[in-house]
């Protein structure tokens, strides 16, 4: 099995509290600049898909926090491709502190049409890279 999907994160005084510790919304930003890159090495830009009408919007998260990451951390986001379906993809997601997994989670992204944020399939050129990206 391959090893999913990372990226390297620094953790700096903008994202932690006056203790210096990093506040608990941070997480899912350093999950969200994971998906993103992810999707971004399989050739695709942005998240959002305007001129087909389309967006990629978190549906549900399923976050857990084990420990708290401090000013200066040097961390480590991944993202693999938990299940995919014709309109929807969900992510499994760690953040590393070295080998110490400190918090992890489960978002489900939907695509959905921009004007009525109904769902809609996503488009085939992705969901073939996102297919193959599971295989790997």
């Amino acid at each position: 099995m391959t090893e999913p999907f990372s990226i390297p994160i620094r953790v700096y005084i903008e994202d932690t509290d006056a203790g210096g510790i990093v506040y608990y919304v941070n997480y899912l930003k350093y999950m969200e600049r994971a998906r993103t890159e992810l999707v971004r090495s399989l050739g695709y830009d942005k998240p959002a898909m305007p001129q087909q009408g389309l967006l990629l919007v978190v549906h549900s998260a399923e976050i857990q926090y084990r420990r708290s990451a401090l000013l200066d951390d040097s961390l480590r986001a991944t993202a693999a491709i938990g299940k995919l379906g014709r309109a929807a993809v969900t992510f499994e997601q760690k953040i590393f502190r070295g080998s110490e997994i400190i918090c992890q989670g489960v978002v489900k992204v939907a695509c959905v049409a921009d004007d009525s944020r109904k769902p809609c399939a996503l488009p085939d050129s992705i969901y073939s890279a996102l297919k193959a990206a599971i295989q790997q």
